[in-house]
């Protein structure tokens, strides 16, 4: 029997203006939005529906962003009864699953956020580091790769997002320094990214040890379906396993082609993007085009799943 999955964006999908429409449109967007500013401590809405694009940029401002018009987003789906057999999500978006999943609530989730965001920014500061894209590529070689750069500091694949589409995390020079190797191995393309940090590596480690702390003081149940996690790809529902994913993915790698592979292994055929953007949409497309995938972002997008 078929089954119908939602995914949830992560970091990346931002942009100024998200959510407005369904604010304007929604009382639950208005509630969950006042809600976000008030735990927050800063007006989340604003920054989301009028920028400047600087400051939504920035990794405090655009992880409780994102998770907040993505929970929206899914609570405005099941108030329409829409069907989900699993979810996942791509990072941050693991946290939006998580409140999919019935696993926490949206306050909890909001949190998380907020101590998540702010540890990572600090840990960039205190670590700086950068990412990059090498496409093109197998697995093995982008490993080989990293290792060959090992020399030059830290390095390592960070997201597997798709065949030919890896990305590698770490400390400047030796990313740029990999980026040479992949090249030299046959990379398409090796491109440096436009990023606040080594985000899915050990430049991560303190932010890591924030989560935990955070988590120590949280209450998680049993996920109602199956959240299939970064770490592994794999699908959990105990809620110790789930809050030890969280913690574990801060610094590893995130296994997003095979998170995917293993929904549709467990048959999905039916994926929505839920959240701001189209970039799981986009990684749906390389990863398994006879698959249906869609976004829900907007209030147009709302209608039209209505209807």
């Amino acid at each position: 029997m078929s089954k119908t999955a939602f995914i949830f964006p992560g970091q990346a999908s931002q942009n100024v203006g998200m959510g407005k429409d369904i604010y304007e449109s929604f009382d639950l967007a208005k509630e969950y939005y006042d809600k976000a500013d008030e735990v927050l401590g800063q007006q989340i809405s604003k920054l989301s529906f009028e920028g400047p694009l600087e400051k939504l940029t920035e990794t405090h401002v655009t992880q409780p962003a994102i998770f907040t018009l993505s929970v929206i987003l899914f609570k405005l789906l099941q108030r329409e009864n829409a069907s989900v057999a699993m979810v996942s999500g791509h990072s941050l978006g693991e946290y939006s699953a998580l409140v999919a999943a019935g696993a926490i609530d949206f306050e909890t989730g909001l949190h998380l956020v907020k101590v998540r965001s702010q540890a990572m920014q600090d840990a960039c500061e205190r670590r700086p580091g950068t990412m990059a894209a090498i496409i093109g590529l197998e697995e093995s070689k982008v490993a080989e790769a990293c290792t060959a750069a090992h020399s030059q500091g830290i390095v390592q694949p960070a997201n597997y997002n798709s065949p030919g589409q890896i990305a590698i995390s770490g400390e400047v020079d030796a990313v740029r320094e990999a980026m040479q190797h992949a090249k030299e191995m046959g990379a398409r393309r090796a491109i440096e990214l436009v990023v606040g940090g080594a985000f899915h590596s050990p430049l991560m480690s303190s932010a890591k040890v924030a989560v935990e702390d955070a988590l120590e003081d949280v209450d998680f149940i049993d996920a109602e379906i199956p959240v299939y996690v970064n770490v592994s790809g794999k699908p959990l529902q105990k809620s110790d396993a789930l809050k030890s994913a969280l913690i574990e993915q801060i610094d590893h790698p995130v296994l997003w082609m095979q998170t995917i592979e293993n929904m549709i292994k467990d048959k999905a055929d039916t994926f929505r993007e839920v959240g701001p953007g189209t970039v799981l949409t986009g990684l749906m497309r390389r990863i398994d085009k006879e698959k249906s995938a869609e976004s829900i972002s907007s209030y147009r997008d709302i209608i039209r799943f209505k209807e």
